[in-house]
Parts: C-alpha cells; structure tokens; sequence
C-alpha cells in the first residue's frame, strides 16, 4: 500500500552502498634493479649480551682450574662446568653468524618483491627489519619470535589475505604472460618428421 514501509533509499545511498575500492597496482617486478635499503638494526643485543656472557664464563672457568692444577687439587668439577659453559659459548656465537647471514639474504630477497615498493614509499624500512629478525629467529627455534613474525607479515602484505586488507594487487605483465606462452607452445609443438634425429618412417616405403 502507498505510504507503508521505509521509503526507498536515493541513488547516491545505492551507489555509496555498492561502490567499490580502488586497489593499488604493484609492479610484477618489483623494485626491478634497485638494491635494497641499508639495514637499519643494530645486532642483536640479547644474543650477542648471552654470548659475551659465556665467552667472560669460561675464561673464569679457565683461571680456576689453572689455580687448582697449581695447587695440585682436582678439577674434575670445574673441567665439567668449563665444557659446558664452552659448549653455551659456541652455541651462542654459531647462533650469531647464521642469524647474521640468514637476515642478509632475506632482507635482499624481500625487496625484490612486489611489496617493496609500497614500503619504500611508505618508509616502513624498519618494519621490513623487523619483520627480517623475527622471521630468522623463528627458523632458528624462536617460536615466540615465530607468532611476531606471522604478525608482522600481515602488516607488511606478505599473504595473499594480508595484500587484500591493503587493496594492494600485482599487476598483470601480460608481456611476460604473452612470452611464456609463446615458449609453452613451442615446447609442446610436434617436430617435424626427420629432424628428430630417429629413423625416418617413410624410409621402408621408398626402398620398396
């Protein structure tokens, strides 16, 4: 009946209601050849605190059993204390050096995503670092660096889900696709008879 109801909504509210949000276009490429920014972290200060730690350890540990070899005591107690504060101390500086490598060529390989180029423009430089130490931790034990990484990968657009909450979308190089598909196609082609390098089929035939 006339008059009932809410009245109908005006057609800026439907357009509103149904508009859509542009995403931003992010380079297949990437940053092409551009090098990655200089690392902004400093080493890692806990790691290297621990291992510092361990190395003053056993030299202590050292001087104690010189003393009581000199004096002609035993040191069976101290030899076990020494091995493993030398076993914690190698740990600890083998920890250090692939943590070390491990962020260098993770730090290098994530700006050469897509992404980074929406983080140069945004400075998240840190926030890349960030997420680089935690990550590498995490692959060397860390599970509760493991749970930080995951979050910042999410900030950082570095899931399929994480880019979609951005609006952030890899552009399509239909050049490269057009290029790939062109070398699929020749691939897959039959060869010719007789330039495969086997027996020409025809052969029996002309000899009869």
């Amino acid at each position: 009946m006339p008059g009932m109801g809410p009245p109908p909504k005006s057609t800026n509210a439907r357009q509103r209601r149904n508009a859509t949000f542009s995403m931003t276009q992010l380079p297949a490429e990437g940053r092409g050849p551009k090098r990655a920014p200089n690392w902004p972290l400093a080493p890692d200060v806990v790691m290297t605190v621990r291992r510092d730690l361990a190395a003053k350890k056993v030299e202590r540990l050292t001087l104690d059993r010189e003393e009581l070899q000199a004096e002609g005591k035993s040191i069976t107690a101290v030899e076990r204390r020494l091995d493993a504060a030398l076993e914690q101390m190698y740990i600890l500086e083998a920890q250090l050096k692939a943590q070390r490598r491990l962020e260098t060529e993770l730090w290098r390989d994530l700006w050469r995503l897509p992404q980074a180029v929406q983080w140069y423009r945004l400075k998240w430089t840190r926030d890349v670092a960030q997420y680089v130490r935690h990550k590498v931790l995490a692959e060397l034990g860390d599970m509760d660096a493991a749970k930080e990484a995951r979050q910042w990968s999410d900030r950082l657009g570095l899931t399929p889900l994480a880019m979609l909450r951005l609006r952030w979308v890899v552009a399509v190089d239909e050049l490269a696709e057009k290029r790939n598909e062109r070398n699929e196609r020749a691939q897959s082609a039959p060869e010719p008879v007789g330039q495969s390098g086997g027996e020409d089929p025809l052969a029996a035939l002309r000899a009869l």
